[in-house]
């Protein structure tokens, strides 16, 4: 078995251990803390994975999407034009020499 040796714990925190209240010696109180720590298993889902657990196909919603690419591209084109990014920065009137 290894050890640990922990030095300059707040008393805050040796006060919220609460060692004496569960019956146990401080050190038990620690390696049970750890064990359950270091124990738990991340959720292995990510948020779309677990959106699609609740909205998608399988629970009745299955929307019909415009292709991305199209609707993503239009988009990025318009505001272009609007911020006349089709110009040179030079032709903008802003400095753009580096700092």
């Amino acid at each position: 078995m290894a050890s640990i040796t922990i030095r300059n714990l707040d008393d805050d925190v040796k006060t919220r251990l609460r060692a004496a209240e569960h019956h146990r010696s401080m050190e038990e109180e620690a390696r049970l803390i750890l064990r359950d720590a270091v124990g738990r298993k991340a959720d292995p889902r990510n948020l779309a994975s677990i959106v699609r657990s609740h909205f998608g196909p399988d629970n009745g919603v299955d929307p019909e999407l415009p292709p991305r690419s199209v609707a993503v591209g239009q988009v990025a084109l318009e505001t272009a034009r609007r911020l006349r990014l089709d110009r040179p920065l030079s032709d903008s009137g802003f400095d753009s020499r580096p700092l």
